[in-house]
């Protein structure tokens, strides 16, 4: 009805129900959703359903996470050979391999390693990667970029000895956590349909660029 303003009342607009009833919220996925994913479709592999904890820094199933461990394989980074870091030329010398239960990083220096456990991410799942607060606290910081939807492989990790005293890095115990988030729908192009260069990876992989 027309007022004499000349106002006209706005038309009731109804919301579409790709973005209400029909789409479910992105989510953190809890424990029961990442043992389902594992033991049903080998999403984490080798798998532990419970926290391990005693006498080890801890690894394994935790509420909303996994706590993953990490290999001993270690890349330590190393100037004997005075190279330069260039991502898109990475000359392999920059790295000592080691082998061990025990890899000391240099103080503030700098290793890859690699997880023990293999992921197939679901395709409609994104993963990030957090530190763990026990090597947080002494100084050391672990990174890794996000497990993208339907990547493979074994997790390339970057730590960090941020502390001017050498670092010690316990092979095969806890590492990082990672957090699985669902999203409210399918990507159009997946990690695997892009071909990326980090796909099935099997050890510490450098860095690539084509």
């Amino acid at each position: 009805m027309m007022g004499s303003g000349g106002y006209r009342p706005p038309l009731p607009v109804s919301i579409p129900p790709s973005h209400s009833e029909v789409r479910k919220k992105m989510g953190l996925k809890s424990d029961r959703w990442i043992r389902e994913m594992a033991l049903k479709y080998r999403m984490i592999e080798p798998f532990e359903e419970s926290q391990v904890r005693p006498g080890v820094i801890s690894y394994g199933l935790s509420s909303y996470g996994y706590d993953i461990r990490v290999a001993d394989e270690f890349k330590v980074f190393t100037d004997v050979y005075s190279t330069v870091v260039d991502p898109k030329n990475f000359d392999p010398r920059s790295f000592v391999d080691v082998r061990g239960e025990v890899c000391v990083i240099p103080p503030n220096s700098f290793a890859l390693a690699r997880s023990v456990e293999y992921f197939r991410i679901p395709r409609n799942v994104l993963v990030v990667c957090v530190g763990k607060s026990t090597y947080a606290r002494c100084g050391i910081i672990v990174n890794v970029t996000p497990l993208e939807p339907e990547w493979e492989g074994y997790l390339t990790l970057e730590i960090s000895n941020t502390t001017p005293l050498p670092a010690k890095i316990y092979a095969y115990e806890g590492i990082a956590q990672v957090l699985f988030f669902e999203a409210d729908e399918v990507c159009e192009r997946s990690y695997k349909d892009k071909g990326g260069r980090y796909q099935n990876q099997q050890g510490i992989t450098i860095p690539r660029v084509r």
